[in-house]
Order: structure tokens, then C-alpha cells, then sequence
């Protein structure tokens, strides 16, 4: 079966000749307008981003000004930051409805996103920062979410709706030695709104197909001279868009609720402290797959979906994925809750500003889920709730005039996380899961109501001290060495204790056929691990000022992923005991290597930000099976040597205030170098494992042999395109409507990304093809703060996959989540 990306009866070629097409008559749009005004934007230093001030996409660049940054822990711009880093401002995020990460890849090429669940979410920058497939409390991410300066540990974070957002910068490679927590794929780093001593207040309400409503409200003023507050507020909800004929409901809705309030307190011009809270909630029917297709595997026949179906008689609602229709028979639901207090202080202290953050978030996960991915019985139960308390508190003084600055820092992290799984099969799962030459497998009660109940436990600390310099040698030259020292120690308990239908526990000393049959589908385990490391990493960038428009720099960053445990179970010798050796997990070892040049030309109306880099990682964290312990079960290790390396361009054009235009393009070429013991894919697996002298079968040979792990060094990492594309532009002309003064507008943003798999190993069943996607808007904004604009998402209506999956047993089956269809609708906007 072919996958296409494609809308039924529109070749890719076409498709993207139409939105060639489509990106020209926005092109063309406002060209008398341009002709009238092509003086250069002011070049004040004053004006940020608003609404009468758009910044544009990747670059940052605005009508007005100087957009400034705080992406090196002080306030600069853009252009003067020697780091790759994309910029996306508040307005474009309202305006394309890039409303959480997930959408956010849309308008960043180098970011990937990949969710299955809030908690089964990936976050990845250049194709590395976490493992793709498994989800591990005990290992740490690669990429590091920031809102004002307190670090958000867990990415599940990533799904809820960005609330109050200022700009969002996306910065890239490693960041260790200027941020809390060391990161070494990169960082996003959120900036929300701040209370203001001028009154001032936003309210949006945005209502479209598939029932879509979502508001948004933030007011601002002051309370007294010295204190000033802020409010805001985003409501989302939306049908879904699966249609599950077993229990007739719409699944994978949006249902989002987010709260955040802010106390600024002015004692002085020196000293400023900022108490925030926030709270987000989430509640959906979610999350659930649809059929994509079956390919044969090395099982036997009979043990193959088509023959495991047809022996039940079940077939899925639809073979047409994009039928949109499902059959999960367990509960499904993504209840997931985030928030915290911060408080932040920024003192000028004459030497330096001190800045201080003492954070604390809590993160409350409820999730069930079908794991057989059908409408069978098999796994009826399916579900790990889990809590988790987070602490942390950073100290940063930065400071230094002239030819020499500097920026120290120090920063301790705690978290706690405890989980409660159950897994509990049903009736139909010994026909499935029993080999039909076993007797047991035509007894339902052999499996129906095993129960595993897992509780997992992990206790994570994390210190560091940290600083850079930066020292101008000669004019024009900059030098920026830095530094860190980091402690990590980790604890962590996992016990999996399993009964049977009849209340028997499971046990490894059991001899009796049906107990060793349910053991061989729920295995009980438990052990208690601890991890404890030091690690040391430095950075140096030299930058240049070639003329006031151009900066080139280069960067060499030494740096490391901490080391973790695995609390998903690890594997068991031939007695049931669990191979310590496995449970934890090395760090990574990152040497990392980049180029940019950053410019402005043509009196500023036009940007040009390029970067070219190379990352090599040892140790890489990665799912493995590792034939050497005498094993074949899936757990976290070190498998290895990975490189990612590319090229990434951002341009912007603004020539007038009429018109603005951005394109940004990554070429990422992700590969693993060395990774001899990876677990094979679905067409290399489910087979006898080799003798003596036995060669493995080819691929998809039912009954063959099959390799005890699979060498797959050269081949590409999951979830990255080698190109990565996002462009888009604006014109817009002046009118007056219902006498106000104001402008129409044109709007279109698009992204491109190519195939990629969708498996931990590349699988030939598992590569998600290429595809486009085409937002338009058309509206009007007025002077005076009034926005109305109608919207199309998903223009030509494009069917993609967001991600396959490869089910447990090695079946054949693939099933995937289908991105959203055209969505449409109408959005009023207030600025006062």
C-alpha cells in the first residue's frame, strides 16, 4: 500500500505549483502600495512588537525598531545575538493559530514535534533532544522549555495552548552554559506578556468548523504607583476528528483551559519582583489511532494480523485512514493538568544585575488509553497516572562595561514523580496473543483479566554552576568562552506485581502452563536503581562585526546530556531477575560545531540569518534490544555514535509598511554512525532467533528467522526531514471601515516538510511521505485596536499522517494519527 500525503486526485507537483501559486498573488498584492512607500523602517531602538508593529517569522524583523531578546539572559537584539535562533511574535501566533508547540513546527523548519499523548511527547531541535518511541521519566530532555525563565520539566507542557505570549524565540544547539538547565539540542524560550503601569487590555474570540471556540482575554494596569497586575486567560475546544463507531463519539478533541496571573512590584528604579501564577487544564477524549495498513512480518502466518483478525471475525470500520473512523473499545482520555507559582526579582545592584527565580510546578497526568489499537478485547485497560512535584531556583548576575562582561549563574532542580499503571487484558486476548499451537490459546480465561499494576517512583536532583564571558580583544571582536559544572543524582523504583483472572499472583517460580503463558504477556519485575554523576561542558563563540549590518560568528561547545534510569522495566534473565546492568543509562557525549552570518541590507528592509552546523554524540540515548544480556525486550541505553548536520536560512522582507514577506529553510541530515544492537523493524522481527550458522530470512518471510538485533548504522534518525520549509507573506492596503481608519489584509503562511520516518528504526512500512500546508487569512485592522480576519487552515484540505505507529507483538499492523483537515473560521480582536 502506498501512503500518500497527498489530497485524493492533486499530484504533489500540482499541489505545490497551487501554492506557488497562491504565495505569487499575495506577492503581487500590494505592489502600488510598495511603489508609494518604500522608505526604510525607522531605526529607533524604542519600538517592540504590537499590534500596529508585526515581526516577522524566523528573523524577527519589525516595522518599527529593534525587536529585542533575552535568549542570552540580557536584553538585545536579534541581530546582535551569535546564536541561530528563530523569533515568532505573539500577533503571527494568533494570527496562523500556531496555538502550542505542536503548530508552532509550522512556522520553525528545525523544530520537530511528535505527540502520541501529552505525556508520549517528543520535542526535538535539528532531529535530537529526547529518544522517539518511548516515553522514560527517568531521562532528561534535550531541548529545554522556558516560560519567563522558569524551566518546565516535563514536555508534556508542549501541548497546551501558549497563553498571553509576547514572542516565542526557538534557539538552537546547545545552551548549557547560559541557561539553568543544560540542554544540549537547544531551547524554547517563551516570553509571556508583562503587567504594565499603563492600563491596557486584549480580548479575542474565534469561532470555525468542527465546532471550534476559542477566547482569549488579558487586562493590565496598575494597583498603586509601585504595583501592577495582569490577567489573562484562553479557553479552547473543538469536535474531534475521529469518528469511533464503537462507542459513537467524535474522539481526539481539543479541550483546553488556561489561567496565568502576574504581581509587579516597582519599589525602585533598581529593583523589581514579579510574583506569577498559572494554571492549565486539559480534558479531551483522546487519544486514538485509525488503521493505515498491515505488512508482513517474520511470524508465522497464523499469528499475523490478517489470520489473528479473520480467526475472530473482525475487520476495521475502514482500510481508507483518511475515512477518519476508529473502533477503540477502552476508555480513552489525556486529563492533564500543569501549573505553579514563580517568583522572580532583578535587582541592579551597580555591579551587575542580580537576578533571582525560585519556581515551583506540579504536573498531573490521567490517562487511559487502548494499546491493541483495535475494536477487540484484547487489552481493555490500559492507564499510568502520575504526579509530579517540581522546585527550582536560579541565581544569575551578569554585568561588565566596555570591552569586558560577564554572566554567572547557579541552579538547582528537584523533582519527584510517582506512577500508577495498570494494564488488564480481556477476552479476546488469548487468541491473540497465545501462539494457535498452544491449547491455552482457545481458552478465553487463560488471559482475560490479567493485571499488571505497576508503581514507579523516580526522585531527581540536579545542581549546577555555570557563567560566560564576553571579551572584545579588538574592535569588532568578540570572544565568549564559557563554562559548567554540573551534578546530577538520580533515585528511582519500579515494581510491576501481576495477578490473574483468578486472583493467582504471577510469578517466575510457577511452573504451570497457564501461568507461564500470562507471563509471557505481563512479566512481574521490581528493583530500585540510583544514578550519581558530575560533568563538566564548555562552549567558546567568536563573533564578528564585518560592517553595522553584518555579524558572522563560530561556535565549539563541549558539552553532555545527563545520564538516567529506566523506570519503563528492564530486561529479566531466564530465572525473572531483572538485569541491573540496564537500568541505567550513560550520558551523551556532544561535541557540537557551527558557522552563522547574520545581516541586514537594503536599508533594513531585508534580513538574511544563516547558519550551518554539525553535532557528533556519543553515547546517544536511544530504544534498544540487546542480544549480548540474552534478551529481546525494548529499554533505554546508550546505543552508540549519531550525527545531525545542515544548513538552516531565515529571510525576511519588509520593504514597506504595506507588505512583508518571510521564507526559513533547514536541510537536516540526521543519521546514526554507529548502532549495531538496534531493535529491528516489524519486517525483520517475530521470527526464530538464529542457530548456529543460520542466516537470518529476508524481510517479511513469515515463519523465517529472524535477527536477534539489527545494525542499522547509516541510516536517518525517526521524526526528521532532511528539508524543512516555512514561508509566508502579508500586504495589506489602507481603508476606512465603519469609520475607522485601519488596513485590509492578506495573509498567507505555508510549510513544507519531506518524508521521514516514523519508527525508531527505519522501517519500510513506517516512512510518512512528504506534505504541504497552506494557511490563508483575509481581514481588517484597525488603528484603533479592532482586528476581524476570516481563516483557512490546511488550505487544499491535505491529507497527512502526524505519526505511525508499530504495535506490540510484531502483528503487522500500522496504525497512525491523521493530521487535521481544512478548518475554517472567523476571529474579532480587541487592543485597548
Amino acid at each position: 500500500m502506498h501512503l500518500t500525503s497527498r489530497r485524493s486526485g492533486l499530484p504533489g507537483s500540482n499541489h505545490l505549483a497551487s501554492t506557488a501559486l497562491a504565495t505569487a498573488l499575495i506577492l503581487t498584492f500590494p505592489v502600488s502600495a510598495m511603489a508609494q512607500t518604500l522608505e526604510a523602517p525607522p531605526q529607533g531602538a524604542e519600538a517592540g512588537a504590537g499590534p500596529d508593529n508585526p515581526t516577522s517569522v524566523g528573523t524577527g524583523a519589525a516595522d518599527h525598531g529593534e525587536i529585542f531578546v533575552t535568549a542570552r539572559r540580557r536584553t538585545e537584539t536579534v541581530q546582535d545575538v551569535p546564536i541561530a535562533i528563530s523569533v515568532v511574535g505573539g500577533e503571527h501566533i494568533d494570527a496562523t493559530g500556531s496555538f502550542n508547540v505542536g503548530r508552532l513546527q509550522q512556522l520553525t523548519p528545525t523544530l520537530q514535534y511528535y505527540s502520541t499523548n501529552p505525556r508520549n511527547t517528543a520535542v526535538n531541535i535539528r532531529g535530537i533532544g529526547v529518544p522517539f518511541g518511548l516515553t522514560n521519566d527517568g531521562i532528561e530532555q534535550g531541548v529545554g522549555i522556558y516560560v519567563d525563565d522558569v524551566y518546565f520539566a516535563r514536555v508534556a507542557s508542549a501541548t497546551f495552548d501558549f497563553l498571553d505570549v509576547e514572542r516565542i524565540e526557538v534557539l538552537r544547539g546547545p545552551q548549557g552554559t547560559l541557561y539553568g538547565k543544560n540542554t544540549t539540542a537547544g531551547a524554547i524560550n517563551i516570553a509571556t506578556r508583562q503587567p504594565t503601569f499603563d492600563f491596557e487590555g486584549r480580548a479575542e474570540v474565534s469561532v470555525g468548523n468542527l465546532d471550534f471556540r476559542q477566547a482569549k482575554a488579558a487586562v493590565s494596569g496598575p494597583l498603586s504607583e509601585t504595583v501592577a497586575a495582569r490577567l489573562a486567560l484562553s479557553s479552547t475546544s473543538r469536535r474531534g476528528t475521529l469518528w469511533n463507531t464503537t462507542s459513537g463519539r467524535w474522539i481526539n478533541a481539543q479541550d483546553n483551559l488556561g489561567l496565568r496571573a502576574q504581581l509587579l512590584w516597582q519599589p525602585s528604579a533598581s529593583l523589581s519582583i514579579t510574583l506569577a501564577g498559572d494554571y492549565s487544564q486539559q480534558d479531551p477524549e483522546c487519544c486514538g489511532t485509525v488503521y493505515v495498513r498491515t505488512g508482513r512480518t517474520q511470524r508465522a502466518l497464523n499469528r499475523q494480523y490478517e489470520a489473528l483478525a479473520a480467526a475472530q471475525g473482525y475487520a476495521p470500520p475502514s482500510t481508507d485512514a483518511f475515512d477518519r473512523l476508529t473502533d477503540l473499545d477502552a476508555s480513552l482520555n489525556a486529563g492533564n493538568k500543569v501549573g505553579g507559582a514563580s517568583l522572580k526579582a532583578v535587582w541592579d545592584t551597580g555591579i551587575g544585575t542580580l537576578t533571582s527565580v525560585s519556581a515551583w510546578r506540579f504536573w498531573d497526568w490521567k490517562p487511559e488509553n487502548d494499546r491493541d489499537f483495535t475494536g477487540l478485547g484484547i487489552t481493555t485497560l490500559s492507564q499510568n497516572p502520575s504526579q509530579q512535584d517540581q522546585y527550582t531556583q536560579e541565581l544569575r548576575l551578569s554585568g561588565g562595561e566596555g570591552a569586558l562582561g560577564y554572566t554567572l549563574g547557579a541552579f538547582f532542580f528537584q523533582q519527584s514523580v510517582d506512577t500508577q499503571g495498570s494494564q488488564q487484558q480481556g477476552p479476546a486476548a488469548s487468541a491473540w496473543l497465545i501462539n494457535p499451537s498452544n491449547p491455552l490459546s482457545a481458552d478465553p480465561s487463560v488471559l482475560d483479566g490479567l493485571t499488571a499494576t505497576n508503581t514507579i517512583g523516580l526522585d531527581n536532583t540536579s545542581a549546577a554552576l555555570y557563567g560566560q564571558v564576553n571579551w572584545q580583544p579588538l574592535a569588532g571582536l568578540t570572544l565568549r568562552p564559557g563554562v559548567r559544572l554540573n551534578y546530577d543524582s538520580k533515585d528511582g523504583d519500579y515494581a510491576s506485581v501481576v495477578t490473574n483472572g483468578e486472583g493467582q499472583r504471577v510469578t517466575y517460580q510457577s511452573t504451570d502452563p497457564r501461568i507461564v503463558a500470562q507471563r509471557a504477556v505481563l512479566a512481574p519485575q521490581a528493583f530500585s536503581v540510583d544514578y550519581e554523576d558530575w560533568n563538566f561542558s564548555y562552549d567558546l563563540t567568536a563573533s564578528y562585526e564585518v560592517s553595522d549590518e553584518v555579524l558572522v560568528y563560530a561556535t565549539y561547545a563541549h558539552t553532555f546530556k545527563s545520564g538516567g534510569v529506566n523506570l519503563n522495566g528492564v530486561p529479566s534473565d531466564a530465572d525473572g531477575r531483572p538485569i541491573l546492568e540496564a537500568a541505567t543509562v550513560a550520558p551523551e557525549t556532544v561535541n557540537h560545531y557551527e558557522i552563522g552570518m547574520k545581516a541586514r541590507f537594503w536599508d533594513r528592509r531585508a534580513t538574511l540569518n544563516l547558519a550551518a552546523f554539525r553535532t557528533d554524540i556519543a553515547n546517544y540515548q536511544a530504544l534498544v534490544t540487546n542480544g549480548s544480556l540474552g534478551v529481546l525486550r525494548g529499554y533505554l541505553a546508550n546505543a552508540g555514535q549519531v550525527r545531525t548536520q545542515g544548513l538552516e536560512a531565515d529571510l525576511s522582507i519588509r520593504p514597506s509598511l504595506r507588505f512583508n514577506a518571510y521564507a526559513n529553510a533547514a536541510w537536516t541530515d540526521a543519521t546514526y554512525r554507529t548502532f549495531t544492537d538496534a531493535p529491528c523493524p516489524p519486517e525483520l522481527s517475530g521470527g526464530a532467533s538464529p542457530q548456529a550458522g543460520q542466516e537470518p530470512d529476508q524481510p517479511g518471510t513469515p515463519g523465517g528467522i529472524s535477527p536477534v538485533n539489527c545494525d542499522i548504522s547509516g541510516a536517518r534518525l525517526p521524526g526528521v526531514s532532511k528539508l524543512a520549509l516555512a514561508y509566508g507573506a502579508e500586504g495589506n492596503v489602507p481603508v476606512t471601515l465603519l469609520g475607522q481608519e485601519g488596513a485590509v489584509y492578506l495573509g498567507i503562511d505555508g510549510s513544507y516538510r519531506s518524508r521521514f520516518s516514523s519508527n525508531p528504526t527505519p522501517s519500510a512500512y513506517t516512512w510518512v511521505e512528504g506534505y504541504a500546508l497552506t494557511n490563508l487569512r483575509l481581514g481588517f485592522r484597525g488603528e484603533a485596536g479592532f482586528e476581524i480576519f476570516g481563516w483557512v487552515r490546511n488550505l487544499f484540505d491535505t491529507r497527512y499522517f502526524e505519526q505511525l505507529q508499530v504495535p506490540g507483538g510484531n502483528t503487522g499492523l500500522i496504525v497512525g494519527t491523521p493530521g487535521d483537515p481544512r478548518t475554517y473560521g472567523l476571529t474579532l480582536k480587541h487592543v485597548f
